[in-house]
């Protein structure tokens, strides 16, 4: 037998080397990848949806198996929707962010107006929405306006700017009525931001909220829950003051810039009014809906002596898509008679009492520009009542208190 050489040698190696190798693929499961799309906000009929994604690779004849699996979660608990507040002691920012916008809200503002403007549920209720910087200090107050009545006629929302402390928590019927907030601030959008995060909280929670009103940690109301309820439920308008010709309106329109407002907002459309409204649910709608007009009234004023966007944005939208659904007044009294730095009378302690309450529930709203710029004529004739007042400070909770019962709840 002739001995190898180490050229034939070398070529049996080559040709048996492809023989001897064995790939070998080994997968072992990935942990879950989950991409999650939460809508937050649901009415009884809504639910929170959980989008989840899970692939696996396995390694039978190189075959890569994906598994999806979607998840429906049930509809959320009213304390879900509106989490306990997280407080935070940071101090508050000077300049606009876009967290302080609602640029990041569109997608709620977007669920939002889809709901039925005109549900017909079987009960009506009203839409209490507070928005505060502070614990309400008129909470006691407010707790025996509804603790005297069925729980079932009402909700309760709160837009707590997440800059201030709140020492001591939200309470009683105030407990868990905290939705995700954003910080607020004067001569800015952000309030405008807030009511409008309210208001679309308000429409996806509940499809009986039939009318929702604004409200600030200074009102208190006028009258007893019953005949609050009455008085809202009966109404086919919403309350909203519209005023036009004011004094210093031009300044108020240009503070962004001369030419900033148009062609959306013309001086001639641009109206006056106070942010504390009565909206229905259409109109609470058409207000979460908006895009056009808040593409103006989001810019930053260039004067902030003379911008009070929330005194503008509602007056002017609901002015120029449905006047005659509107009566142009507030229902929420105030005094500018003594006012200081753009902010109306403050009431204090020695100025409560029983003919204080009296007073303001005699007094007549102001339908728009003392009828100047009514649509409907038949405004002018009416003879609304006020249903809540500001500003009363802190310290005059109980003389409010003592003149609740035989006063201001009792009618």
């Amino acid at each position: 037998m002739l001995s190898p050489t180490p050229f034939s040698l070398l070529c049996a190696l080559l040709l048996c080397l492809p023989l001897a190798m064995v790939f070998t693929i080994t997968t072992s499961p990935t942990p879950h990848s989950s991409s999650s799309t939460t809508l937050s906000g649901g009415s009884s009929t809504s639910h929170l949806q959980t989008i989840t994604t899970t692939t696996t690779t396995t390694s039978s004849s190189s075959t890569i198996i994906a598994n999806k699996t979607a998840k429906v979660l049930t509809s959320p608990q009213l304390s879900a929707l509106l989490p306990p507040l997280k407080t935070s002691q940071k101090p508050h920012n000077k300049t606009a962010t876009r967290d302080e916008t609602d640029d990041e809200d569109d997608s709620l503002f977007q669920l939002a107006g889809r709901v039925n403007p005109n549900p017909k549920p079987p009960i009506k209720k009203i839409a209490f929405m507070f928005l505060t910087t502070t614990p309400l200090p008129l909470a006691p107050l407010w707790e025996l306006f509804f603790n005297k009545t069925r729980r079932n006629l009402y909700n309760i929302y709160i837009h707590a700017d997440p800059s201030y402390n709140y020492t001591p928590p939200f309470r009683g019927v105030f407990a868990h009525r905290v939705i995700p907030s954003k910080p607020t601030r004067r001569h800015s959008p952000t309030l405008i931001s807030a009511a409008r995060r309210l208001l679309a909280r308000a429409l996806l929670h509940d499809r009986s909220n039939y009318m929702f009103a604004l409200l600030s940690p200074s009102c208190i109301p006028l009258h007893s829950f019953g005949f609050t309820y009455r008085v809202l439920t009966k109404s086919r308008k919403s309350f909203v003051e519209i005023l036009k010709d004011e004094p210093g309106a031009y300044d108020r329109w240009a503070a962004r810039g001369e030419d900033a407002m148009v062609p959306e907002v013309k001086f001639d459309d641009f109206r006056i009014g106070s942010q504390f409204f009565l909206l229905k649910r259409k109109h609470a709608r058409i207000v979460v809906r908006d895009s056009r007009l808040w593409s103006k009234f989001k810019l930053p004023c260039l004067m902030l002596d003379t911008c009070y966007p929330e005194e503008h944005y509602f007056a002017t939208l609901l002015s120029m898509v449905d006047p005659r659904g509107c009566v142009p007044a507030t229902l929420t009294h105030v005094d500018w008679r003594d006012s200081q730095d753009g902010h109306p009378r403050m009431y204090d302690e020695d100025e409560v009492g029983p003919e204080l309450i009296r007073t303001l529930r005699k007094a007549k709203p102001r339908y728009g520009s003392e009828g100047s710029n009514v649509s409907n004529s038949s405004v002018s004739r009416r003879r609304d009542p006020f249903l809540f007042a500001r500003k009363f400070s802190p310290d005059t909770i109980q003389k409010l208190m003592d003149i609740a019962g035989d006063i201001i709840l009792k009618d």
